[in-house]
């Protein structure tokens, strides 16, 4: 397997990284309890196995990346070899020292070969570097790769967003303290 290659994305980039796949399959999803009783409002997720396998399509616009681009902090590309594999968008939010993950994309042609890890570790030095305390990673409740992603990272569950998306999605949040 050849070597995974990281730098700064460039204007070049963007077209072939909006010709990825951003689609991700599926087998279970965290599942949105809410239950409301004498005013007080519980709310709970749990992990439930799908019957089949699902295609889960990409909440944001790819088509829209190189007008996002602009409004980045940062974003990295992966290559192997010349040809780019994947990216992961930052974004510096507010006073609170925080950096959110908006995207970590892999071309499914060269997933589970360690592109998002290291993409992910990429983004944690970048934000530390610049004395960030908090990375916090968004995706939808479907996406259980990427769960399973961030709780390997160490990556702590802190909340949601029903209905986030544009397509009604469910957003979970996962923070990562850095030291």
């Amino acid at each position: 397997m050849s070597e995974i290659q990281l730098r700064p994305t460039l204007a070049t980039d963007l077209s072939r990284l909006m010709g990825f796949d951003h689609s991700v399959k599926s087998d279970s999803v965290w599942q949105l309890e809410l239950r409301r009783e004498s005013g007080q409002v519980t709310s709970m997720f749990r992990e439930v196995r799908l019957p089949r396998t699902i295609t889960v399509a990409y909440p944001h616009n790819p088509f829209a990346l190189a007008d996002d681009w602009v409004r980045k902090s940062m974003m990295y590309t992966a290559f192997i070899g010349s040809d780019p594999v994947g990216y992961i968008s930052l974004l510096e939010r507010g006073t609170a020292s925080v950096v959110w993950i908006t995207d970590l994309v892999v071309d499914s042609a060269n997933r589970r070969k360690g592109v998002a890890s290291a993409l992910l570790a990429a983004g944690q030095d970048w934000a530390a570097s610049r004395s960030h305390r908090r990375l916090i990673l968004e995706m939808q409740s479907k996406n259980l790769p990427a769960i399973r992603l961030a709780q390997k990272f160490g990556y702590e569950f802190c909340g949601y967003n029903d209905h986030y998306y544009i397509n009604q999605d469910v957003a979970l949040f996962f923070v990562k303290v850095l030291k």
